[in-house]
């Protein structure tokens, strides 16, 4: 037989994660397979990725804009302390200066946004139309619905 119950009981302290009388979050809409709803699931895993992803690429460049600003006050606190030569040569060279092929941070950032995640919203949520299960998360939902029992 198993332990007591008591004050150091888990279940008593914090409750069970069990909802068998709970109904499915996101029911599947009619007719919709097994096979669809696992492929769709898949699709909006991706783009949880690409989301992740978008996420970095912004921190990126609130990374390099910060050690832009940081680097001109280093260049004025070298002139100031008596390092000209060496100051202008930092703000001749690094201040300013493009990352990639012309473009600094945010127009790396415009261009993903554009090209990738914006293409890959709307083709995640065109899915979700054409095979007729209009909400997102369906997958994780039943998941959900199946631990829980």
């Amino acid at each position: 037989m198993g332990e007591a119950a008591g004050p150091d009981d888990p279940v008593e302290r914090f409750g069970s994660a069990k909802r068998p009388d709970r109904p499915v979050a996101k029911p599947r809409p009619d007719g919709v397979s097994d096979a669809t709803v696992a492929a769709l699931g898949k699709l909006s895993a991706a783009l949880e990725v690409v989301e992740h992803a978008r996420g970095l690429l912004y921190a990126f460049h609130r990374y390099c804009g910060t050690a832009d600003l940081e680097l001109q006050e280093a260049v004025a606190d070298l002139r100031r302390a008596g390092h000209p030569q060496l100051a202008d040569e930092l703000d001749d060279v690094l201040v300013g200066r493009d990352l990639f092929d012309d473009k600094w941070s945010f127009q790396i950032v415009e261009g993903y946004d554009a090209n990738y995640w914006q293409v890959f919203r709307a083709l995640e949520q065109r899915a979700r139309q054409v095979t007729g299960a209009l909400d997102q998360h369906v997958f994780e939902a039943e998941m959900k619905h199946r631990e829980q029992q």
